[in-house]
């Protein structure tokens, strides 16, 4: 897979920018793409080296209207972990 396809967005909130401090990025990810796929991508796009990668599926909520429920979306997040004295600059 094409690196600017498999990262979607990084995910900008504060639970993840005070995770910069200790050197972890999130990003939103397709779903299709493995870790190393994530790990291929994200060195190429920023130019650091990668150390590790969690994945997580997410699930948003359901959401309940008058006319129904309506189940919420999946997507993959990926938790990057970057070398000591390495940063991208996004966050």
């Amino acid at each position: 897979m094409e690196p600017t396809t498999v990262i979607k967005k990084p995910i900008v909130t504060e639970k993840v920018t005070a995770l910069g401090d200790q050197n972890q990025y999130a990003f939103h990810v397709d779903s299709r793409a493995t870790k190393t796929d994530v790990k291929n991508a994200v060195e190429k796009l920023y130019g650091v080296k990668v150390v590790g990668v969690t994945t997580q599926v997410r699930r948003e909520r359901d959401r309940t209207y008058k006319y129904g429920k309506i189940e919420g979306a999946e997507w993959k997040r990926a938790l990057v972990r970057v070398a000591e004295g390495q940063k991208i600059e996004l966050f």
